[in-house]
């Protein structure tokens, strides 16, 4: 099987509503989260995107109950001020590093990091922001977070930012359902593209998705969004958005959030895995074989019961396998894609 190179998780998050450095060591002995060593080991999951994101005071549990049932509009949360939300950036930085100091993984900036962790067996952990409530509109604090590490960001999570709106967890919606790019949302993808950041679409309203579309010099990319056309959720994208990053070179994640993928927009585990397959065929009809990966969402979604967690991964390969992937195209959706993504991003 091959290595399982993920778009997205938010482990980090976890281990700080855990106790933060001080317990970073339940992600190498074993957790409850849906990712660890063990079951990195154990499903053959070689690193990817670790998320830094800062809760709503309401927090996701609430989001989720009110997901499980038929359709729903859960209220964008109230922005977040960069007073509130810098010490939750800093902690959960600080506990990547921690991780990387107890040689549990090592924080990559090139491809050529990545593959070297994959080769000697250390997951490789890219740092991503998902939302830039900590940057100032100066943007002093993005040119400080790249040379700590960052190396992709998430304008926005589902909440509205000083540089652009967020997507609400609502369904069935279009993704057209707010704002996009403002002024210094604008100068932020600029700089972005010149310090050699990803830009991550997941969140963003379809107007700041044609806008970062219109701006940006780099591949398109969603790291963990699914098709629109099968699941009618304002998260997902559409065709259109899809051809539009297939244009640029791009990649999107499937994401194993059951939300994200059931027709009725359940956040539901009882997911078959024919359904992941049908997102799947859809996403490479209109991206291609080079613009299709895994964004699994692992610790910030409900995942399908088949998968559980990390180390169900296989489930996932040997699924894809069975419906007639080839060995060569199933390493690219594992692992290929983002690596080249990447090599066409990074600076």
């Amino acid at each position: 099987m091959p290595l399982v190179f993920d778009g997205h998780n938010d482990v980090l998050t976890r281990l700080l509503r855990g106790g933060g450095v001080a317990r970073a060591e339940q992600f190498i002995d074993g957790s409850p989260f849906q990712l660890d060593v063990p079951k990195a080991r154990t499903g053959g999951f070689g690193g990817g995107f670790f998320a830094v994101w800062v809760a709503s005071p309401s927090g996701a549990g609430d989001t989720f109950a009110a997901m499980e049932g038929g359709g729903y509009d859960v209220p964008l949360p109230p922005p977040l001020s960069r007073d509130e939300a810098i010490g939750d950036v800093m902690h959960e930085i600080a506990i990547l590093y921690r991780l990387e100091s107890l040689g549990a993984l090592k924080v990559c900036t090139t491809v050529a990091d990545i593959r070297h962790s994959l080769d000697q067996g250390t997951l490789a952990a890219i740092l991503h922001i998902e939302g830039a409530e900590a940057i100032d509109p100066e943007l002093h604090t993005l040119e400080v977070l790249y040379q700590a590490g960052l190396r992709s960001l998430g304008p926005v999570w589902s909440r509205n930012t000083c540089f652009a709106d967020g997507v609400p967890f609502r369904f069935p919606s279009t993704p057209d359902v707010g704002g996009g790019l403002t002024a210094v949302g604008r100068q932020l993808i600029r700089r972005c593209n010149e310090l050699g950041i990803l830009i991550d679409l997941s969140h963003m309203t379809e107007r700041g998705f044609d806008d970062v579309a219109g701006l940006s010099s780099a591949p398109l990319v969603a790291t963990h969004s699914n098709a629109h056309a099968l699941c009618a959720h304002a998260r997902n994208l559409t065709d259109r958005q899809l051809d539009v990053i297939a244009a640029s070179g791009g990649v999107v994640g499937l994401n194993l959030a059951g939300a994200f993928l059931r027709d009725d927009g359940r956040m539901r585990a009882d997911v078959p895995m024919t359904t992941l397959l049908r997102h799947l065929d859809h996403l490479l009809g209109h991206l291609g074989e080079g613009g299709v990966a895994i964004g699994s969402d692992f610790d910030g979604a409900v995942v399908p019961e088949a998968i559980g967690d990390v180390s169900g991964l296989p489930v996932l390969v040997q699924a894809m396998r069975e419906h007639g992937y080839s060995d060569a195209l199933i390493t690219r959706i594992c692992h290929g894609n983002w690596l080249d993504v990447l090599e066409r991003t990074w600076h």
